[in-house]
């Protein structure tokens, strides 16, 4: 390779050198850009862990309510659930097959009153044999009568006969003869007895094709029509004909929780009953009844309350809300949103006048869902936080934030609303 070949290789273009500064200015703008936005980030990013350092210093806000003794009665709505005064599934009694039915669902009807006609041929048939037999013993009794009256006169000759005159032995013989035909006329008439009774079964029976209402009531099943088979019983196996009830008067049964139960162990109790398809309406009606004993299952009291229901408006099954009048205990109160349940048992959280926080053992003494008594455990006047952190220690300093309203509000919301108290 020649000289001139290797000067004219290494020459380069006036523009590289302009090319290569640019490049490296942008490279320069590139990595200031990013140590701007690298520092800014971290500044930012200490200005919140000095905010939140900050925050973690100040003592938290809770919000803080002055308890107050209970003042006149209170009241206790719980629900409860309509049923039948009186209710009863009819099967058939006997066998055959549905003839005829007069009664529908919806229907009143009054005790005695024909729901269905079932036809029984088997069971006529039965009954004209049972007649024939009757018939057949009726006419031995008059033969067997016949033979007695005959051994009787014979036997009264024979023995009244002189001695001599008739043998021992043809007298002993007459009068075997006379108590044999005796027993035979009673043997007949205990078989006329025995057919007319099994004649009395089946006419007995052949009443029960018609199938009659036992009360007053309505028709709110049918699982019947017209040629159906039925069979006689009330086996899981055998298939009922109709579901019957009375609604006037109607029972109302409630739950209530062990909390109240003691002042609803006796009867008497006035209650107001509402159902929320019937809305403006309410039902008043007296407890009539309770279990007298606590469930252990759901620590819940039977209580049965009885309405005239004269216009029939409520029904049974429906839903509806029983208010109690509750007596007033006395004891301070607390809304639902104070109480804190823990593995010991409940507290409430008590703010004391160096806005300490401190968690106090209670014992409720009645609980509606809104609004709580506690019978231990807190003094009429202390402060209690609602909705208390559970990131929030015994002691630890926090700052108290009056909430008047919240006690009127959870009281407003204990009349409104269904309860569903801890026992």
């Amino acid at each position: 390779m020649s000289t001139q070949d290797t000067e004219v290789g290494t020459e380069y273009s006036p523009r590289t050198g302009s090319r290569l500064r640019r490049l490296a200015v942008g490279l320069a703008a590139l990595l200031l850009v990013g140590f701007v936005a690298v520092f800014a980030w971290k500044r930012h990013e200490g200005h919140e862990l000095d905010a939140a350092a900050q925050e973690a210093v100040q003592p938290p806000v809770v919000n803080v309510i002055r308890i107050h003794a209970g003042t006149g009665s209170g009241s206790l709505t719980l629900p409860g659930q309509s049923a039948a005064w009186y209710e009863s599934t009819i099967y058939a009694r006997v066998s055959g097959y549905v003839a005829k039915w007069n009664a529908d669902i919806g229907d009143h009807v009054r005790q005695g009153q024909t729901l269905a006609l079932i036809e029984t041929p088997e069971l006529d048939a039965q009954l004209n044999a049972a007649r024939a037999q009757l018939n057949a013993a009726e006419a031995q009794v008059r033969v067997r009568q016949a033979e007695a009256e005959l051994a009787t006169t014979t036997w009264q000759r024979w023995r009244e006969s002189p001695k001599g005159v008739v043998s021992e032995q043809e007298r002993e013989e007459k009068k075997a003869d006379f108590d044999s035909a005796e027993a035979r006329l009673n043997a007949a008439r205990a078989q006329v007895a025995l057919n007319q009774a099994d004649v009395d079964h089946y006419l007995a029976l052949t009443q029960f094709k018609h199938v009659t209402a036992p009360f007053d009531g309505t028709v709110i099943e049918r699982r019947i029509d017209i040629g159906n088979l039925v069979t006689a019983g009330s086996t899981a196996a055998t298939q009922p004909l109709y579901r019957l009830t009375q609604d006037r008067p109607i029972r109302i049964f409630v739950d209530v929780p062990q909390s109240a139960a003691a002042e609803l162990m006796k009867p008497g109790m006035a209650a107001e009953i509402r159902a929320a398809s019937l809305a403006g309406r309410t039902f008043p009606g007296k407890v009539a009844r309770t279990a007298q004993a606590i469930d252990p299952q759901a620590r819940t009291l039977k209580v049965e309350v009885d309405l005239p229901n004269l216009d029939g408006s409520l029904v049974p099954g429906m839903y509806v809300d029983v208010k109690f009048q509750l007596a007033d205990t006395g004891v301070p109160q607390v809304p639902a949103a104070a109480m804190v349940f823990r593995s010991g048992g409940p507290q409430v959280a008590v703010v004391d006048a160096d806005s300490r926080l401190h968690f106090h053992d209670v014992t409720i003494a009645r609980d509606d869902g809104g609004v709580v008594e506690l019978a231990t455990g807190v003094r009429d006047g202390d402060r209690v936080a609602l909705n208390v952190s559970s990131r929030i220690a015994e002691g630890e300093a926090v700052v108290a934030q009056e909430a008047e309203t919240a006690r009127p509000a959870a009281a407003a919301g204990a009349r409104g609303s269904t309860s569903h108290a801890a026992p």
